[in-house]
Formats: C-alpha cells, sequence, structure tokens
C-alpha cells in the first residue's frame, strides 16, 4: 500500500512557491497579498483561517483576517468584498466557509472580482475550468491532482468516480480528472448500486461529508482512493469519510486524514494567489 502523504507533497510546493514569492518581490518592490474575509465565530473556521494565515507568512506573501460579526448583513459583507475587490494591493481574496445561513453565498461569489478569486470558485473561474482557458483552479481539487501526480499515479485513461457533487469539490474534482484524460463518474445519493460504481473504478475521490462511511467492503486491491472529507469524531480526532484503518490494508493507495489533502488545499490556495498576483502585473 502506498501512503500518499500531502504533507510532503505539501512542503514541496511551498518550498517552490517561497523561490516565486521572492522573485515576485524583487520584481514589483511587493509582495503577493491574500485578504480572507470570516464572519461569525466558529472555532473550525478560525483555525482553518489561522493556518492559512501562518502558511502566507511561511512562504513570504503577505496575508490578513478580516473579522466579520456573525450578524453581517448581505450588502455589508458585499461591500467588504467590493472594497478588496478595487485595493490594488490585494492580490488574492477568500470567504471562509461556511457562511452563516442568512448569508446568499452565491451572491457572495457573485461579489468576488474572477481576477481576484483565490478560491477558484467564482462563476467565471468555473467556466474557465470547464474550459482551456488558463486560470486558477480551485483549491481542494487541484491539490488531489499534484498528490497522485507527486506519487506517479496514472490518471490518463483510468476508470475515476467521484463521490460527492459540491461545486466546491465533487464538480470541480470532476473537470480536472478530464482535463488529465480519465473516465470520470459522478455518484451522488441517488446513484444506484454505489458499490458496484466503485468497484468498476480504478481512482475514487470521496467527497461525501460522511464520517466513517465507506469501509472495506467498498473496495479491493486495484483501488487508489482520496479521502477528501474531514470530521471530528467523538474523541475530537480528525476523521475522514473512508474508514482508514479497515481500508489501507486492502487498497493500492490512500491518503490518510489527517495529512491528506489538507495539507495540499492550503498550498494550492498560496499558489492561486501567487498566480493571481502575476495575472494582474502583466
Amino acid at each position: 500500500m502506498i501512503l500518499l502523504d500531502g504533507r510532503k507533497v505539501a512542503e514541496d510546493l511551498r518550498a517552490k512557491l517561497t523561490l516565486d514569492v521572492n522573485e515576485f518581490t524583487k520584481k514589483f518592490n511587493r509582495a503577493p497579498c491574500l485578504k480572507v474575509i470570516i464572519v461569525g465565530d466558529d472555532p473550525a473556521s478560525h483555525v482553518y483561517v489561522k493556518s492559512k494565515h501562518v502558511a502566507c507568512q511561511k512562504v513570504g506573501m503577505l496575508s490578513e483576517i478580516v473579522n466579520l460579526e456573525a450578524s453581517v448583513t448581505q450588502s455589508k459583507l458585499e461591500i467588504e468584498i467590493q472594497k478588496l475587490n478595487i485595493d490594488p494591493d490585494v492580490d488574492g481574496i477568500l470567504v471562509q466557509l461556511p457562511v452563516p445561513k442568512h448569508i446568499d453565498l452565491t451572491s457572495v461569489l457573485k461579489a468576488i472580482d474572477p481576477m481576484k478569486d483565490a478560491d477558484g470558485l467564482t462563476f467565471l473561474s468555473t467556466g474557465y475550468l470547464w474550459s482551456d482557458f488558463e486560470h486558477v483552479q480551485p483549491c481542494t481539487p487541484s491539490g488531489v491532482i499534484k498528490i497522485l501526480e507527486y506519487y506517479g499515479i496514472p490518471i490518463k485513461g483510468k476508470r475515476a468516480v467521484v463521490i460527492g457533487r459540491s461545486q466546491i469539490v465533487g464538480k470541480p474534482m470532476a473537470a480536472l480528472l478530464l482535463k488529465k484524460n480519465a473516465t470520470v463518474t459522478i455518484a451522488h445519493s441517488h446513484t444506484e448500486n454505489l458499490k458496484h460504481v466503485i468497484q468498476e473504478s480504478e481512482i475514487v475521490v470521496v467527497a461525501a461529508g460522511k464520517m466513517g462511511f465507506f469501509g472495506a467492503e467498498y473496495f479491493n486491491k486495484s483501488h487508489v482512493v482520496v479521502d477528501v472529507g474531514i470530521h471530528k469524531d467523538e474523541n475530537g480526532k480528525l476523521a475522514g469519510d473512508v474508514k482508514f484503518a479497515e481500508v489501507s490494508p486492502i487498497v493500492k493507495a490512500i491518503t490518510p486524514v489527517p495529512g491528506g489533502v489538507g495539507p495540499m488545499t492550503i498550498a494550492c490556495l498560496l499558489e492561486n494567489t501567487i498566480q493571481l498576483a502575476k495575472m494582474r502585473m502583466r
């Protein structure tokens, strides 16, 4: 079994990004800058945002967190986004998800300038993703592809199934696998005979949002399993959608949780911000 350690991949990517940031800073007399907006006091969200802030600092980027009250209005949030859109020193904007229920996420994504879309989730970015236009890619799916390529996992011509159809992971994951010439199936809550669909695939990307739902009965020795799920179990430990201890002995390769996709999501956010900074300075 090959352990697909995302921490190692992220470390190598950050080393490259540090060189990119140094080169950019020397050329333009400023470092690339990411602004992260967080709404409310959700502890997990604040931990994630702090991790992103620290990661930016480690590669020499500028990072600032904009804290807004959970009761912030839609209008106020979009005004804050607009301020960042017109700020010439800001290269990337990210609104930390999830947002409170009274906030319309669609309108929030529409408000972000696609040329500052560090998460790669605006509608224009999504359109570019499904075309051959060069633009930033959603962080988590991009990280998954980089992990597979780092460990020499073939994608071209392989049968891949993506379990989950969210705008953040499932759909863009399918798009990136298609770009790499995989034959892709998207499975979801209405998919019939899910076990059969998985058994017929070689690459399985699990983003179902159900902790420990997928056990050994779903997989075989030919499977490469990427677990995008992240949850806290009853003991406060991080766990994925896949039962790692049960599944890892029987598959070809698998990502752990934690230490798999998560570190790459943050590393790809940094990469996106640097890419946007370069595009804006052309």
